[in-house]
C-alpha cells in the first residue's frame, strides 16, 4: 500500500469511527434518558401503590424537564392528576417568608438579633413565654421554644371536625394568643422545635418593618421578579384553582377518605403554610434562591448556617435545619436543600440541587391515617427524591 493509498485508508477509518459514534452516543444519551424517566415513573407508582391516591412529580436539570403522575386525581371520576396543576403547599410557605426576612436584613431594616418585642412589643407573653429573650433567627430556625398554636385549632381530628371548622379563621394575633396559653418548649436557643407560631410572628414582623402585609412582600419581591405566574397566598379564601387534583385525608387508620380539597383555614391561612403554587413554580423558587438570584451571598450564608433535626421529628435521618430552609443528606454524598409542607390530604417535597441547577418537587394527594403508613409514603419520597437528584448529577 501507498503512503497515499494509507493515508486515505485511515482517513475512511477515521470518518467511518466518527460516524459510528455519532450514531451510538445519542442512542446510549436516549437510553440513558429514558431509564431515568423510567425510574422517575416507576418512584411515582411505588407511591401509588403504598396508599396514595394521586402523586405529581416535576424533575429539572440542565438536560431538560421530566414528569411522571400516578395514580388519579380524582376518584370520584378517575381522571388522572393535572400536568402542572395547583398545589397547596403548606409549610414550604415558610421558605418564601424567610427569604423576604432575609431580604431586609441585607436591607440593613432589621437583624437577625432583634428581639421579637423589638418590632412585636408585648406579644409574646405569658405562661413563661418572653419576647425580649427570643431572637429573630431563633424563630427561623424553631430554636425560640415557642409553642404552637396549631394544636388549639383544631379541637376534633375527624371528617366531621374538619368539615364543621373548615371556614374558621383567625388573625395573626389571635394564633399568637393561642400559643401564649402554653408554656414554651425549651429556653430560647436551648434546643429545637418546631413552631409554625414562630413563622406567624415573623409574618406580623415583616408588616411591622414594612407597613404592608408578608403576602405583598412575597409578591413584590419574588413572585413578581420571578415570574411565578402559578404562586399566590390566598389568605381565607379556601378554594384552589383549576385544574387541580383532589386532596383525600383519612382521619383513623382504616378510615374511609375524605375530599379535603378545601382549605382548613385554622391553619391554612398565615405566614406558616398557606401557599399555592404549582411544581414548575415551586422548582423555579428553589433553584433561584439556591442559585443565589433572591439573597445576596451574606444573607444565603445566614440561611445555610445550620442545626440538627433530634430524631422523633419525622425528618429524614441526617436533615439540618438552617433558616427557613432544610439540608438533607444524599446517598450518593453531599445533599440538597428544600423544605417540605403538608396539611389535611396533601405533601408537597421540594428538593434542590447545591448548584441550584437540578430540582425536583413531588406532590402527594392523599395522607393517611396511621403513623406507620405516613412513615412509608415519606421514605417513598425521599427516595424518589435520592434517585432523581443522583442520577441527574451522572449526567
Amino acid at each position: 500500500m501507498s503512503i497515499t493509498q494509507s493515508r486515505a485508508a485511515h482517513r475512511t477509518a477515521a470518518v467511518l469511527a466518527t460516524a459510528l459514534l455519532a450514531a451510538l452516543l445519542p442512542a446510549t444519551a436516549g437510553a440513558a434518558e429514558a431509564a431515568r424517566s423510567s425510574q422517575l415513573q416507576h418512584d411515582a407508582d411505588v407511591l401509588r401503590d403504598d396508599g396514595v391516591t394521586g402523586v405529581a412529580v416535576r424533575l429539572e436539570t440542565p438536560r431538560g424537564v421530566r414528569t411522571a403522575r400516578s395514580g388519579v386525581g380524582d376518584l370520584g371520576t378517575g381522571q388522572p392528576v393535572p400536568r402542572n396543576g395547583y398545589i397547596r403547599i403548606g409549610s414550604t410557605t415558610k421558605t418564601f417568608v424567610a427569604t423576604v426576612v432575609l431580604q431586609l436584613v441585607g436591607e440593613g431594616r432589621l437583624s437577625l438579633d432583634d428581639t421579637v418585642d423589638t418590632w412585636l412589643p408585648g406579644s409574646v407573653r405569658g405562661h413563661g413565654n418572653d419576647g425580649r429573650r427570643i431572637t429573630l433567627r431563633q424563630l427561623l430556625q424553631h430554636t425560640s421554644g415557642v409553642p404552637d398554636y396549631t394544636q388549639d385549632v383544631v379541637p376534633d381530628l375527624s371528617a366531621a371536625g374538619y368539615r364543621e371548622h373548615r371556614w374558621t379563621t383567625y388573625s395573626s394575633e389571635q394564633r399568637v394568643a393561642f400559643a401564649m396559653r402554653h408554656p414554651p418548649s425549651f429556653a430560647p436557643g436551648a434546643g429545637w422545635a418546631y413552631s409554625n407560631t414562630g413563622y406567624v410572628l415573623l409574618g406580623m414582623v415583616i408588616k411591622a418593618v414594612t407597613g404592608r402585609s408578608w403576602e405583598h412582600e412575597v409578591r413584590a419581591r419574588i413572585l413578581r421578579p420571578l415570574r411565578l405566574a402559578h404562586t399566590l397566598a390566598p389568605g381565607d379564601r379556601p378554594f384552589l384553582p383549576g385544574p387541580h387534583a383532589h386532596d383525600y385525608q383519612q382521619f383513623e387508620p382504616g378510615g374511609a377518605l375524605t375530599d379535603t380539597t378545601v382549605a382548613y383555614l385554622p391553619f391554612d391561612g398565615d405566614a406558616d403554610g398557606s401557599m399555592i403554587s404549582t411544581t414548575a413554580d415551586t422548582n423555579t423558587f428553589f433553584k433561584a434562591l439556591v442559585g443565589g438570584r433572591l439573597l445576596a451571598p451574606a444573607q444565603w450564608a445566614q440561611m445555610r448556617r445550620t442545626v440538627d433535626v433530634p430524631a422523633g421529628h419525622g425528618a429524614p435521618p441526617g436533615t439540618r435545619d438552617g433558616l427557613g430552609l432544610d439540608w438533607t443528606p444524599l446517598s450518593c454524598g453531599g445533599g440538597y436543600w428544600g423544605h417540605s409542607g403538608d396539611g389535611f390530604g396533601y405533601l408537597v417535597w421540594p428538593a434542590t440541587a447545591a448548584d441550584g441547577r437540578t430540582a425536583v418537587t413531588v406532590s402527594l394527594h392523599s395522607r393517611p391515617g396511621d403513623e406507620e403508613t405516613a412513615m412509608r409514603q415519606i421514605q417513598d419520597v425521599t427516595a424518589l427524591v435520592d434517585h432523581a437528584l443522583c442520577s441527574a448529577r451522572k449526567t
